[in-house]
């Protein structure tokens, strides 16, 4: 496997925040927490917070704020997730960032015909072979939510479809607490048992609360599923500006920390030390269609600033950069792809997903995963900056070669060049008459031809045959378990 480009070290960044306003906010979500409370129904929620101290009220819980900072106190404030192998991969922590696809759309831009269409597990299926092969790809995700297969089981066809064609870790979100059982026990399978599993991690779970302050009994026994196995999750709620959320980006960053630090505590309450970032989502309103706008720059600015307060906080992030609300592979997709990759690689995001989004999330495209890769190796650059002693000076070179010389036969040239200059692989850097010569190839056709090279010729490392039996039986299995359970009610 191509290893991944994880941004590990960095001396290129941005602050947003004060450390005073990430100050007020803090203390804002933890009044909400304690004031207006959240909405569950869940009698194992209920008793747990009872117990804990917290008030109880027709099914509205206010959590006193020395009960979360007892919580935050058992919460890791970092994780190593492993491949499917079990060699470590990501590092989650600090200011390391790690980049990951797209997942759960309906529909797929298919990069052969162009046409946008339903998904279908085949989609699933080449998404984990083409992320397999792209280095700036850190983790994986289901391309899409498969329409060929049963809608609440579909969970249970995606993880085998997506992990068969890749060694990376994956983020899961999980349709039902059962499906969510059965994804885990497909990964204990591939790791060689649920201990195996608990102390190599290579999936990350993805319960999502609805905002405002909201959570359904079926989110909670999601919660519940990671935290028994203590297994990573991630807090994902969608808080869309003006909507479900405050209009103004502080009363949305705060908001989204109120809702984190409630998942938080149901998590660590029900088994404490569990990993659990701090993290959520941003929907920014354009207020002219009703619509979000995912390349709004609002959505940037106010997920770098949440990763600011999370840190503060000591925890691990989770954001979204690589998503357009463009329908085609165009400018419009290269801009909001770019800026908003390079955006949350200078915030210093750990978990950056959704790379390869086009329409605002309404369909996964290959081609914006494959351009959205040769951006993140060039903010990957950008973020190392520059390092400075006295080799990289070279003020001895300098004047050995004196006026009027060249550096190009110089050992020095030839011992840095590597690591100082990124090499692009689908920027044109071509003279015009070798532009010309080539056929006068746009970007779109040079995203086109590596996404049809990758399909033809990458051959991700094969499960092995037990494993693979053993995940058909579990996925049958499972569908017919999640769906009967459904028709009982």
């Amino acid at each position: 496997m191509i290893q991944s480009s994880n941004i590990q070290t960095r001396s290129v960044g941005m602050k947003i925040f004060t450390d005073d306003q990430i100050w007020e906010i803090k203390q804002a979500a933890f009044d909400i927490i304690e004031r207006v409370g959240f909405k569950c129904k869940h009698k194992e929620v209920h008793k747990m917070m009872k117990q804990a101290g917290a008030w109880i009220k027709d099914n509205n819980i206010k959590i006193p704020r020395h009960i979360v900072k007892e919580c935050l106190v058992t919460t890791p404030a970092g994780w190593t997730i492993y491949d499917r192998n079990g060699r470590r991969a990501m590092e989650v922590e600090g200011e390391k960032s790690h980049y990951g696809t797209s997942t759960a759309s309906p529909f797929t831009l298919d990069a052969f015909t162009g046409e946008i269409r339903n998904t279908s597990i085949k989609d699933i299926e080449l998404g984990g072979k083409v992320a397999d092969y792209l280095d700036g790809i850190d983790f994986v995700m289901p391309m899409g939510t498969a329409q060929d297969v049963p809608g609440d089981a579909a969970e249970v066809h995606e993880f085998p479809a997506l992990v068969s064609n890749t060694t990376k870790p994956a983020v899961f979100i999980g349709y039902t607490a059962l499906g969510c059982e059965y994804v885990y026990e497909m990964a204990a399978v591939i790791a060689g048992g649920q201990d195996n599993l608990t102390q190599k991690p290579f999936i990350i779970a993805y319960p999502e609360a609805i905002a405002p302050l909201f959570f359904p009994d079926e989110v909670i026994e999601r919660i519940f599923v990671a935290a028994d196995r203590f297994m990573p999750q991630l807090p994902g709620s969608t808080v869309q500006a003006g909507a479900t959320g405050p209009v103004t980006l502080a009363g949305l960053i705060t908001l989204m920390t109120a809702e984190s630090l409630i998942h938080i505590t149901i998590a660590q309450l029900r088994k404490t030390g569990c990993p659990v970032a701090m993290s959520g989502n941003v929907g920014i309103l354009d207020m002219k269609t009703a619509l979000m706008a995912m390349g709004a720059p609002e959505n940037n600015l106010a997920l770098a600033a949440q990763a600011e307060v999370a840190r503060s906080f000591n925890l691990p992030t989770w954001g979204l950069a690589g998503a357009t609300d463009s329908k085609m592979l165009d400018a419009q997709a290269g801009i909001e792809s770019a800026f908003s990759i390079l955006s949350q690689g200078l915030s210093g995001l750990n978990l950056i997903h959704d790379v390869g989004y086009l329409a605002a999330g309404m369909a996964c495209s290959l081609e914006q995963l494959v351009m959205g890769n040769e951006v993140i190796g060039m903010t990957k650059r950008f973020v190392e900056g520059i390092t400075v002693n006295r080799e990289t000076i070279a003020r001895q070179i300098i004047e050995d070669v004196g006026p009027g010389g060249h550096f190009l036969v110089q050992q020095h040239t030839m011992n840095h060049f590597k690591k100082e200059l990124s090499n692009a692989k689908l920027m044109n850097r071509q003279t015009i008459d070798g532009w010309k010569a080539s056929g006068k190839p746009s970007m779109e056709d040079r995203v086109k031809q590596e996404v049809r090279m990758i399909a033809e010729t990458h051959k991700p490392e094969p499960l092995s045959d037990k494993i693979l039996s053993e995940l058909d039986r579990l996925k049958r299995e499972g569908e017919k378990e999640i769906l009967a359970k459904l028709k009982k009610g």
